[in-house]
């Protein structure tokens, strides 16, 4: 599929793409398809790079027993499933998809929704299974789902001894890797501690674009100098609504210029007051609407 796009003049954009998860998208696309919205993604900001967020698998809910389903079996048999924490897959799902983007020059972090489980086996399992693919670059931790025991229950924040820790273990498996942590509340985040992290902000449920703008370029600035993602393009029926105005975020989102994932990752972009690197991704429960818009 090709664009017709008008060129970026933002510089500091390095990475333009889309988060993928277990329930986002239906039909789950096939490996080419996703590889062709995260070039496009990354087409409507030369010089950046074609990434994805890449759930492994999501959160199931049991109290303090909550944890997390992986997409793939055990690696060997021989890891440990934090007393049933960790769920492990009969088949692999991913591995086909990653395989295909070694080939397509993207950058891949692979996400967690932990629960309960501890991250630190999350970590080991998910490197033992992904870990010789050249497109992988990271990991990364959902924290509304940190020790979450219900849906829409609230999750443990992540302190600077955690987020240290975390990203600790991550290194330790190749000193390139990041981690990024993924929040819609920035306290959740932690408060000083910052290495080599990036930081997603996931906030929907705005009445007005400009409302949008004003959020992220604030979660921008308080985590100042690292980097940071801004997932969005959230809508449909699952989706969080605004309360003034009854309506998801694609109320307003879907009134702008196209190609409309240009139009806001060029705003934010703009709005950062260094120039640190940005991600632009988005999310896969709308990503058919604006990938075949142009």
């Amino acid at each position: 599929m090709s664009n017709s796009i008008e060129l970026s003049s933002v510089s500091n954009i390095k990475w333009g793409g889309v988060r993928s998860s277990p329930y986002g998208i239906k039909p789950f696309p096939q490996p080419e398809e996703w590889a062709n919205a995260m070039k496009i993604m990354a087409e409507y900001f030369p010089g950046s790079t074609p990434l994805a967020v890449w759930g492994i698998g999501e959160i199931f809910f049991d109290g303090t027993n909550s944890g997390m389903e992986m997409g793939f079996p055990n690696p060997d048999g021989k890891y440990d499933d934090d007393n049933g924490r960790i769920r492990f897959s009969d088949e692999d799902k991913y591995e086909r998809y990653l395989s295909y983007f070694d080939s397509q020059g993207i950058q891949v972090f692979l996400q967690v929704e932990p629960g309960f489980a501890d991250i630190g086996l999350l970590i080991d399992a998910t490197f033992k299974q992904y870990g010789h693919h050249s497109s992988v670059i990271g990991f990364g931790v959902d924290v509304e789902w940190y020790q979450s025991q219900k849906n829409g229950g609230e999750n443990a924040s992540v302190t600077d001894e955690l987020a240290k820790d975390w990203e600790e273990k991550v290194k330790s498996y190749n000193d390139s890797y990041r981690l990024f942590l993924k929040h819609y509340d920035k306290f959740q985040l932690p408060s000083n501690y910052r290495g080599d992290i990036i930081f997603i902000d996931d906030t929907q449920g705005f009445p007005s674009y400009e409302a949008f703008l004003v959020e992220m370029t604030d979660f921008a600035k308080y985590f100042e100098p690292n980097p940071v993602m801004y997932q969005i393009g959230y809508g449909g029926k699952d989706a969080v609504k605004n309360k003034e105005t009854g309506e998801t975020d694609k109320y307003w989102w879907a009134k702008l210029p196209k190609p409309i994932p240009q139009t806001i990752g060029r705003e934010l972009a703009q709005q950062r007051t260094s120039n640190s690197d940005v991600g632009v991704v988005w999310v896969d429960f709308t990503l058919r609407d604006v990938i075949s818009e142009n």
